[in-house]
């Protein structure tokens, strides 16, 4: 697998924290209970973005899979985060002549010349 040496970084980063977080245990050791805990702590305590999770999880499949090539069918089922769709907020014509109307003085002006 050619991955690259960014992608490579970041699995490492992931790796060293997640044997960190379980007191500097060897991988083989642990099993789903540590890696779900691994992953809800960035999920509850540490709040990081769904795409962040993600790519913990993706670092941690790797190692198991590829690295100790051990295949653990329960780590195709650990849930993913959804990221949230975020839909554009744009005003039609008649929105933007309708607050402009609303403006008046100086702020109003700017406003219609912008």
């Amino acid at each position: 697998m050619h991955y690259s040496l960014r992608t490579e970084q970041t699995y490492v980063y992931w790796v060293r924290w997640f044997i960190r977080f379980q007191a500097m245990r060897h991988p083989r050791e642990m099993g789903r209970a540590e890696v779900e805990a691994f992953l809800s702590m960035l999920a509850n305590e540490r709040k990081v973005a769904p795409s962040t999770h993600r790519q913990a999880l993706s670092a941690l499949l790797y190692l198991y899979k590829e690295v100790l090539s051990q295949e653990l069918p329960w780590m195709q089922e650990i849930g993913r985060p959804v990221p949230t769709k975020r839909i554009p907020v744009v005003l039609t014509r008649d929105e933007v002549q309708n607050v402009l109307a609303l403006m008046d003085g100086v702020t109003g002006l700017l406003a219609r010349l912008l």
